[in-house]
């Protein structure tokens, strides 16, 4: 997909002044749950709900064996950054109240007709997402909602997202969110905060660098 003219949105998991977000907690409290948000639980069925969109789309974007064997050993860490984006996400929309920023539909619409027209079509974003985010079809335009609010609570903030200076304020933001949901994540998933969240080969979609058309639209 051409993407000219990026905005950069990276929010490397390396801020040295990031306190942490999240830790792990006793998945015995809550049987069943990968994680717990705001007293909200997040299933282990849930996820693997989400796990098993992308695999099917996987596999339906796919013309043999060989081919969807080789997807899946590319996303081998799927289950944990499908995790670490449900969890993420909701600790972005609190941080997004709290500075009083709302994404609309006409705004995720907009951010997507951009998209598709860098992409060469609705088709090609799906299947760039898919490829480069593990985000299913199905979920592309909540990854693209999630982006777009990522982009407004920087811009509310005052954040430049291409100095560290900023970036520390937007996750200071996301970490009082955090704090406030009270986030339990299983063990069985592994420990979670800023510095240890974001694995090197996680693909979370609003981690990403976004264009700058995208942005435009939404300001």
């Amino acid at each position: 997909m051409h993407r000219r003219r990026r905005t950069a949105l990276v929010l490397s998991a390396a801020i040295v002044a990031a306190a942490p977000l999240l830790t792990a907690c006793g998945g015995d409290a809550h049987p069943g749950a990968a994680a717990v948000v705001g007293g909200q639980r997040i299933t282990v069925a849930q996820l693997e709900s989400r796990v098993n969109e992308v695999r099917d789309a996987q596999r339906a974007a796919t013309q043999d064996d060989a081919q969807y064997e080789q997807a899946v050993a590319k996303t081998g860490s799927l289950t944990r950054d499908t995790l670490h984006s449900m969890v993420l996400d909701r600790v972005l929309d609190r941080a997004a109240k709290n500075a009083g920023v709302t994404v609309t539909r006409k705004d995720t619409q907009q951010m997507r007709t951009a998209l598709e027209q860098q992409a060469g079509g609705a088709k090609a974003l799906e299947t760039a997402w898919l490829q480069q985010y593990g985000v299913a079809p199905q979920r592309l335009e909540d990854s693209l909602r999630t982006e777009i609010e990522a982009q407004k609570l920087a811009s509310a903030l005052g954040a430049d997202m291409n100095t560290a200076e900023g970036k520390a304020a937007f996750w200071k933001a996301m970490s009082a969110a955090s704090k406030q949901l009270d986030v339990d994540l299983n063990p069985r998933y592994g420990a979670w905060d800023v510095q240890k969240s974001s694995r090197v080969d996680a693909k979370t979609p609003w981690l990403r660098e976004v264009t700058s058309a995208g942005a435009q639209q939404t300001a």
